[in-house]
């Protein structure tokens, strides 16, 4: 498996835009609401300012999301 990169909610943002998400809203304490169009769940993406997501908060939005953190990397490399 590959290693999970350090990343800001922004750039986690940008990544899962590339597989087809959109940001619906955003809440009171700047979480990004990511829906995609015919699939089950929707991504929570904490965002405060330049600090970087937790490795388990990151891990589960990929999982969720239903991409391998290999394809993750290379969303964020593109």
């Amino acid at each position: 498996m590959s290693e999970l990169p350090a990343v800001t909610g922004k750039e986690a943002i940008a990544a899962f835009s590339k597989v087809g998400f959109y940001v619906e809203r955003i809440s009171k304490s700047s979480h990004y609401i990511m829906k995609k169009d015919g699939h089950r769940y929707l991504l929570t993406v904490p965002v405060h300012g330049k600090k970087t997501l937790k490795r388990g908060t990151l891990r589960k939005l990929i999982k969720a999301a239903d991409i391998s953190v290999k394809r993750f990397v290379e969303l964020l490399d593109d």
